[in-house]
């Protein structure tokens, strides 16, 4: 079992540096200072977050039968999260402390946020004195109107328009128990120490699942979803031995929660919270049928019941999930050359269904027509189908290292032999070249279309 509390700042550090330079991830208003906790994705990390979602919807909506997708309002109605206790008690216990101003959360003590470097304890040194917990509402509130004197909040999640909805969807599209709705998309929280880069931010996006069923069905279908979600971390590049299901113990669970699971992942900062696969009984649609005072109550045609929905709830930190990505295919390897001189080659081992760029294009010289004319003609050819990235500048060899360096799984080489300059042999084919192995092969371009697809999917 691997130490929860074993950390490794240096590997951290060069992946932070590394997510800047390349243009993964940038602080928001970092132009102005830096805005904290908050972060923008560049041309890379876009498009790294992309596939992720895609995936992630492709997976649990597209190739499901059982579950539907939707995309509600970022705006909440006060109301609403009146009715699911969100207003009367989404907080987090907040202490400050007297000597070096540093504010912690009560209920995880941070000894790195201390200016004083404390050493005995978490969030404790001889010179911190903190003060009595007191409650810090999460929520981000806004007016509106054209008085503005109504009142909504940034979604503290997704779950709650799932909820609100559920009847709307259930009646609009002729879907029987057990059946599910996924939602992708932004969320806030007002978060009292945001750390860990994208870890812990105030604003970030969630891919949620609530999947509604009988209620003698719950437990089974909790234990069964965990194993599809464990399922698709596999295929996105995070293995099963860097991931530890925590079985959330009773009185640490959620009041309404009869079972949850935690998905934690090896982080260079420790071990923590990917997603949470919860059974939240009747609990949602029994407030929200209480503060609406409109029956949501299920009723199975071929059974002749009437009952309320239970719900599973398989809850997806997007950012947290891209991270443990980077994290994951980051690494360092020392290559020696012919003679005998070493270089570090620094690479991103995304699988390439994940890679923000699946292919690189390369004319050997910039300067020779021919060569030109195909690997654009391939360019185009590509480009409809994924992300492709054109270069020509300098040696090949350094090519391959900044496609490497993004993750690249394929890199494309139009040369003389493609032209058909050295025999009729190899006229029409071209060099491609792969990141992890370097290892490469020849392939007719009329075949690169059909070759890529099948491994980039």
């Amino acid at each position: 079992m691997a130490n929860k509390d074993s950390t490794d700042p240096a590997r951290m550090e060069k992946i932070v540096s590394l997510c800047k330079r390349r243009g993964l991830i940038f602080q928001a208003g970092e132009l102005y200072g830096g805005l904290n906790g908050c972060w923008d994705y560049g041309p890379l990390g876009a498009e790294l977050k992309r596939n992720l979602k895609d995936y992630w919807w492709r997976k649990t909506v597209q190739e499901r039968d059982d579950v539907l997708g939707m995309d509600g309002a970022i705006l909440t109605m006060e109301q609403v999260l009146v009715a699911s206790g969100h207003v009367g008690g989404f907080s987090d216990p907040m202490v400050d402390c007297k000597t070096c101003k540093a504010r912690f959360r009560a209920d995880n003590l941070d000894s790195s946020q201390c200016k004083e470097k404390p050493s005995v304890g978490p969030g404790q040194s001889p010179k911190c004195e903190l003060t009595e917990p007191r409650e810090f509402n999460l929520m981000l509130q806004t007016n509106f109107g054209a008085t503005g004197d109504q009142i909504a909040y940034l979604r503290p999640e997704t779950a709650q328009s799932i909820f609100c909805q559920y009847k709307n969807v259930l009646d609009s599209n002729r879907v029987k128990l057990p059946f599910g709705i996924a939602q992708c998309g932004k969320s806030f929280r007002n978060e009292i120490n945001p750390r860990n880069f994208t870890f812990r931010s105030r604003e970030f996006e969630q891919m949620e699942i609530e999947y509604f069923c009988h209620p003698d069905d719950g437990m089974r279908l909790t234990d069964e979803w965990l194993e599809e979600r464990l399922k698709f971390y596999g295929e996105i590049g995070i293995p099963r031995e860097k991931l530890h299901i925590l079985d959330v113990p009773d009185g640490e669970r959620a009041f309404y929660s009869k079972k949850t699971y935690d998905i934690e992942y090896e982080f260079p900062f420790g071990i923590q919270e990917l997603e949470g696969v919860a059974y939240r009984t009747d609990y949602d649609l029994g407030v929200h049928e209480k503060g609406a005072g409109k029956s949501l109550v299920y009723f199975d045609e071929e059974t002749k019941e009437r009952f309320l929905p239970h719900v599973v709830e398989p809850s997806a930190g997007c950012d947290r999930t891209v991270l443990a990505l980077i994290c994951e295919a980051f690494d360092e390897e020392t290559l020696t050359d012919e003679k005998g001189k070493q270089e570090v080659r620094t690479v991103l081992r995304f699988v390439p269904r994940m890679a923000p760029v699946k292919v690189g294009i390369f004319p050997l010289l910039k300067k020779n027509e021919g060569q030109v004319r195909i690997a654009r003609d391939i360019q185009q050819q590509l480009q409809a189908w994924m992300t492709v990235f054109y270069d020509d500048g300098g040696a090949v060899g350094r090519r391959y290292r900044r496609q490497d360096e993004v993750g690249t799984p394929f890199c494309i080489t139009v040369d003389f032999d493609t032209l058909g300059e050295n025999g009729e042999a190899l006229k029409g084919t071209v060099t491609v070249r792969h990141r992890d192995s370097m290892e490469q092969e020849r392939l007719p371009v009329t075949a690169l279309l059909a070759w890529l697809l099948e491994r980039v999917r």
